[in-house]
């Protein structure tokens, strides 16, 4: 029996997802499944502990949640029909009474500047009954795109709970700020967390798509902060559009001046506003972006440059010259625009590529490694770029590196050997990222590694201390 066809989200679940950050969705799976499942999670956790990076080819079954049709639809519609299951994977136990606090997830260290496009998401799927007394994990709607945590600590008014049957999952944007809540009834609560990543910028929409028009979903919540510009920046870009708001509105220079003046406002959704008006005020705007991004808020730079990642092919010049800045911070935020503008900003593959030498700032190499496959184009140049990340000294970039080769495709097929020999990398995120590059690489010569690899890795899920090798 083969996959069944995804149930892709309708236009007004992606407008929520847009402004919101989240969905909440439901399998149809039978309880016996789940209550089988629940009784392996307990058996393994009390017997073993969490199995971590480990937990799909320790309960087999947790598989069949992630090719359940509403859980592919749902990360199909988000990301893409190619999108990549992280090697990283945890299944959270929590049987607190106090919540936990509220933070977004690492990339690993929480240096990397964050995409308000979705090239990330999470699943956390609850395996048991989840009401709200058990502690199900809360989302704090439309906080995705901020740095900064715009709420008080203590304030949950306005807090959705992923509550619900057994089955029931949360499909988060990467960045949106969560917490565990309090699970006041003591029993055992499973969250099964898996990250997932874009392989590709999308070429049209992935979605059940009937009307490529933006507009805020019906169901808006008025509690949420008010970003026009950017959500239909984001939803344009869903749809294959790359830097829509260019040029959108005519603007004279007071109004250009009056605009930029918001960059430096303390309370973040006001600055990202005034960075989006500007992204869609022709040149003028531009130009007031480039040079908020040499603001000597390091705050005001970055958000300058999310508005310079949507204002098109206009803004790659001055984003290449933000390159050579003394300040890293600057061409931090410089190479990130840039890899959000995609195939626009070609022609600072060069310069972006003169960053990777060991002497540069390790963050900006970090940057620089995804950034050149968001580009992706020239192709070779790119890849050869990449390869030289495969071998740098800091793991993080490496890490990257093997990510950025999944984005490449058989493009990158010239990384196949440098790929071979991070298999054998120290660390084990930079060795499941050259195995997931050499599966999306897809040449002869990349399946041959990658098969080879596999084989001698091989996991056996009813191998353990207590079962080692009969029946």
């Amino acid at each position: 029996m083969g996959r069944q066809m995804p149930v892709l989200l309708t236009d007004e679940q992606m407008r929520t997802f847009v402004t919101e950050g989240f969905l909440i969705l439901q399998t149809d799976f039978p309880a016996e499944f789940h209550q089988r499942l629940t009784e392996q999670l307990n058996h393994v956790y009390e017997q073993e502990g969490n199995p971590g990076n480990n937990l799909l080819p320790r309960i087999r079954e947790v598989q069949k949640l992630f090719d359940h049709p509403v859980v592919t639809g749902a990360l199909t519609s988000v990301l893409g029909p190619n999108y990549l299951m992280h090697t990283h994977r945890h299944g959270h136990f929590n049987a607190s009474p106090k919540a936990g606090g509220w933070h977004k997830d690492s990339y690993w260290g929480y240096k990397k500047m964050r995409n308000h496009h979705p090239w990330w998401a999470m699943i956390m799927y609850f395996p048991q009954d989840t009401p709200v007394e058990l502690g199900p994990t809360g989302v704090m709607p439309g906080t995705q795109n901020y740095e900064s945590r715009t709420f008080v600590e203590d304030d949950v008014q306005g807090e959705a709970v992923a509550s619900g049957g057994a089955g029931t999952f949360a499909l988060i944007h990467y960045d949106i700020w969560h917490r565990s809540t309090p699970n006041i009834l003591g029993k055992p609560r499973y969250m099964l967390k898996f990250e997932f990543m874009r392989t590709e910028a999308p070429a049209e929409p992935s979605w059940d798509c009937l009307d490529r028009e933006w507009k805020k979903p019906a169901s808006f919540s008025t509690d949420i902060a008010q970003h026009d510009e950017m959500w239909r920046d984001t939803w344009n870009w869903l749809c294959g559009e790359v830097g829509s708001l260019a040029d959108s509105v005519e603007a004279d220079e007071a109004k250009v001046r009056e605009t930029a003046s918001r960059l430096e406002d303390a309370f973040e959704p006001t600055a990202l506003n005034a960075a989006y008006a500007l992204a869609g005020m022709g040149d003028a705007g531009i130009q007031a972006l480039l040079q908020g991004l040499r603001h000597d808020s390091v705050n005001v730079s970055r958000t300058s440059a999310y508005g310079l990642s949507a204002a098109g092919a206009g803004a790659v010049d001055g984003l290449t010259a933000a390159l050579s800045d003394e300040r890293a911070q600057t061409v931090v935020h410089a190479a990130f625009a840039l890899g959000e503008l995609g195939h626009f900003a070609a022609p600072a593959v060069p310069q972006l590529i003169r960053l990777l030498e060991p002497e540069t700032d390790v963050v900006v190499r970090q940057t620089v490694a995804e950034a050149l496959a968001m580009v992706g184009t020239p192709a070779d140049q790119v890849v050869d770029g990449l390869i030289r990340c495969l071998k740098d000294e800091d793991v993080q970039v490496r890490f990257i590196a093997g990510l950025s080769l999944c984005r490449m495709g058989a493009a990158a097929d010239a990384a196949v050997p440098q790929l071979e020999i991070a298999l054998e990398d120290e660390n084990r995120y930079v060795r499941g990222h050259a195995a997931e590059a050499l599966h999306y690489i897809g040449t002869e010569a990349a399946k041959d590694v990658l098969i080879d690899f596999l084989l001698k890795s091989r996991w056996c899920p009813t191998t353990t201390p207590q079962s080692t090798f009969y029946p």
